[in-house]
């Protein structure tokens, strides 16, 4: 292949990764501190790209190499955003994803697809005290966080107001991404023990959060019962939900999830995989893609569809889990 064939080939998969409304042309001049003729001579092949230019495209846009040519090897490239220095603290955590989620909205054709081994991350946003103790235990317990070493749990201390805030914008723009969410018995189970260690350790200032963070928790079963009764996504207590994105529910009694999220955005798919509890990774690799991307919906046509009909087996699925939740009470 020629240089100049594998210089368009580069410029074709980048125009691919932006959204339609932005101009390829603009996004690289700016970058590149070039003119927009520059630009076209260097999409059309007539003048070679360098390298330190190749970099900044790459690293600006997170762009493997590897992918872009179609270099066919088992390495597969991941972007893994705070694994450079002490990561950043939980406020800027949500920041990212909400950036990460109008990315998202930005595209014209966008779905999610959400492999859940827990409940999916923004429905904790949906109502705050759920949020709050949820929050504290990720800054404390997950992110170990010194200014928390000694803090014991109440929702006067600790309503985690600023983190609610972002995560309510967090929910909204989710909620304007079509999506499939494959759930199981299990997924709740890990915040259940999240409740249980911290109401049996004495991490619960007063016995009375206990019981308000439980009723949270099941306010927000209720509501996601709702939106997969309704079969799309919406804030609590909207009225016009006629127009709102899709939300496909599945359940699968035998395989566990992996909280791993899926998204096709125009021609483009992403895989984020989660690890340890709040981290993730992101590859656009393409042949990484089809295999998690084919495993999703092989997963599927062994599930049960429980969103729009259904009633009986949704019913019997969220019934399931709020009687996990109602046994904190005990």
């Amino acid at each position: 292949m020629e240089n100049s064939d594998l210089q368009q080939q580069f410029f074709t998969f980048l125009k691919g990764q932006l959204p339609a409304h932005l101009s390829m042309v603009d996004e690289l001049s700016d970058l590149l501190d070039i003119s927009a003729d520059s630009i076209y001579r260097r999409i059309r092949g007539e003048k070679p790209i360098t390298l330190p230019e190749l970099k900044a495209i790459c690293e600006h846009y997170k762009l493997s190499l590897d992918q872009m040519l179609q270099l066919h090897n088992e390495s597969v490239i991941f972007h893994a955003p705070e694994i450079n220095g002490q990561g950043k603290d939980f406020t800027a955590y949500l920041k990212g994803l909400l950036a990460h989620l109008k990315q998202f909205n930005s595209f014209n054709r966008k779905k999610m697809l959400y492999f859940c081994k827990d409940i999916t991350f923004f429905h904790f946003y949906i109502f705050p005290e759920i949020a709050a103790f949820k929050t504290f235990f990720w800054i404390k317990t997950i992110k170990n966080d010194p200014a928390f070493s000694n803090a014991i749990f109440s929702l006067e201390d600790f309503s985690m107001e600023e983190s609610f805030s972002i995560g309510q914008e967090l929910v909204k723009e989710y909620n304007n991404i079509p999506s499939l969410e494959l759930w199981n018995l299990e997924s709740i189970n890990s915040t259940i023990s999240q409740i249980q260690y911290y109401r049996d350790s004495g991490t619960f200032k007063y016995a009375k959060d206990l019981a308000i963070v439980v009723d949270s928790l099941q306010r927000s079963l209720d509501h996601i019962q709702l939106q997969a009764e309704k079969g799309v996504k919406f804030m609590p207590g909207a009225t016009d939900i006629s127009h709102k994105a899709s939300l496909q529910f599945y359940v699968n009694e035998v395989v566990l999830g992996s909280n791993t999220i899926l998204l096709e955005l125009n021609e483009t798919r992403l895989s984020f995989i989660t690890y340890s509890v709040l981290n993730y990774i992101i590859t656009k690799d393409h042949r990484f893609n089809e295999k998690v991307f084919d495993n999703f919906y092989n997963l599927l046509t062994r599930s049960t569809l429980i969103s729009g009909t259904g009633e009986k087996e949704r019913n019997r699925f969220f019934n399931n889990l709020r009687a996990k939740v109602q046994a904190l009470k005990a």
